[in-house]
């Protein structure tokens, strides 16, 4: 897909459920067989279109990292596997594990074809609401201002923080374990970033609907990409495609999307180039 010979490529938001997008996976393959993929999170919603897709991917792959978005999360009325919160999170790590996929649990891999070496640093946070629309000022009067603009996030109904609190008490637990992590990286070598919701807000200012931005991200990592010495922070989740500049480091947003979201734009997209730069 690069025609350059190793290349680590990113793609998000594969949503295999539709038969269309099912077929992008069927049809998605390296151009070498050093190819790494980076899959930013929203495979699937229901825990078996996870499995196929993996269990697809993996085997045309040198390497595959995987990283959860809020739909693998949901436990859908439909789903046989009727695990909830922090323990359908494991489950999942278990599946990855058992295909060879790396996951947020694992040791970070090193990348060291063309554009590297650099760290990929899969991480699983989720949101905290922080990301506040124009007129709020918490967390509450964002919900607020998102009611009365008729948006809602499926994730209040079928995403369950179990056994935390809150999903907001979830990421804080989440952000502190991956903190200590990341302070026994190596600073010298370069960074990439991989997580289903963008790190910083900028890119959530390119949504159609601004009050859905509590449900994408958390304003805690805003700095990360400048703390530490990164190449390129990879996400999804927004379905808005684009490369980006914050301060000097590229943002990938990597969506594949809903197919009413991407026959438009001509066509299914293809896995992102992330390095070789």
């Amino acid at each position: 897909m690069n025609g350059t010979g190793p290349a680590l490529l990113a793609v998000s938001d594969l949503h295999v459920a539709f038969a269309e997008n099912r077929e992008v996976v069927r049809r998605m393959r390296p151009a070498s067989p050093e190819d790494w993929l980076l899959v930013a999170g929203d495979v699937a919603e229901r825990f078996a279109d996870v499995r196929w897709a993996l269990q697809t991917l993996r085997p045309r792959f040198a390497e595959v990292v995987w990283v959860p978005g809020n739909h693998e999360l949901w436990t859908p009325r439909d789903d046989p596997v009727r695990l909830r919160g922090e323990r359908r999170y494991r489950h999942l790590v278990a599946l990855c594990r058992s295909l060879g996929v790396h996951t947020p649990e694992d040791e970070y891999p090193l990348w060291t074809g063309p554009g590297g070496p650099a760290t990929v640093v899969p991480l699983f946070l989720g949101y905290d609401y922080s990301f506040l629309p124009d007129g709020a000022h918490t967390a509450e009067e964002a919900l607020e201002l998102a009611r009365r603009a008729g948006v809602s996030c499926t994730d209040e109904l079928l995403l369950h923080p179990d056994p935390y609190p809150s999903r907001s008490a979830w990421c804080a637990a989440r952000m502190e374990y991956t903190r200590r992590r990341l302070d026994t990286l190596d600073p010298s070598c370069p960074v990439v970033f991989v997580n289903h919701y963008p790190l910083h807000r900028e890119p959530t200012l390119w949504l159609a609907n601004p009050e859905f931005a509590p449900w994408c991200g958390t304003t805690r990592t805003a700095d990360w990409h400048v703390r530490h010495r990164t190449a390129a922070v990879v996400h999804g989740h927004l379905h808005i495609p684009r490369s980006a500049r914050i301060d000097g480091v590229r943002f990938e947003e990597v969506s594949l999307g809903y197919p009413s979201q991407w026959r438009p734009r001509g066509g299914a997209p293809r896995p992102r180039v992330i390095l070789p730069a």
